[in-house]
C-alpha cells in the first residue's frame, strides 16, 4: 500500500469505536482528588488503578451505575474512560449534570 492509500475500516462496531475515540474530549478530575478507576460502573467493582492529582480523562461513553456523592453533586452516571475503566461522573468536571457522551452499549 502506498502512502496515499488507506485501508478500509472494518465493520460497524469498529467504525463506531473509531468515531467514539476521535470524538472523545478530555475532562478534568476534581482538584485535590486521586480518583479510583473501577472495572465497572459502580463502587462494587474492583479498583483497576488510581488517577493522579490533576488528571484529565477522555469520556468515550456514559452509563448508569451506583449512585455516588462527590464534589460535583450526587449522580448515578459513570464515565467509561477506557476498556473496562469507569469513574463516577461526580468527580469529573463536565459542565453538565447530565450526559455529555453517548450511552455505553
Amino acid at each position: 500500500m502506498s502512502v496515499d492509500q488507506s485501508a478500509p475500516v472494518g465493520g460497524d462496531e469498529e467504525r463506531e469505536a473509531v468515531a467514539a475515540a476521535a470524538a472523545a474530549r478530555t475532562y478534568p478530575v476534581a482538584p485535590g482528588y486521586r480518583l479510583n478507576v473501577r472495572s465497572g460502573p459502580g463502587t462494587g467493582y474492583a479498583v483497576v488503578r488510581v488517577l493522579p492529582l490533576g488528571a484529565q480523562v477522555p469520556i468515550t461513553c456514559q452509563t448508569n451505575g451506583t449512585t455516588v456523592t462527590g464534589p460535583y453533586g450526587t449522580s448515578s452516571i459513570w464515565n467509561r474512560i477506557g476498556s473496562g475503566q469507569y469513574v463516577s461522573d461526580t468527580y469529573v468536571y463536565t459542565g453538565s449534570d447530565g450526559y455529555v457522551a453517548p450511552p455505553c452499549s
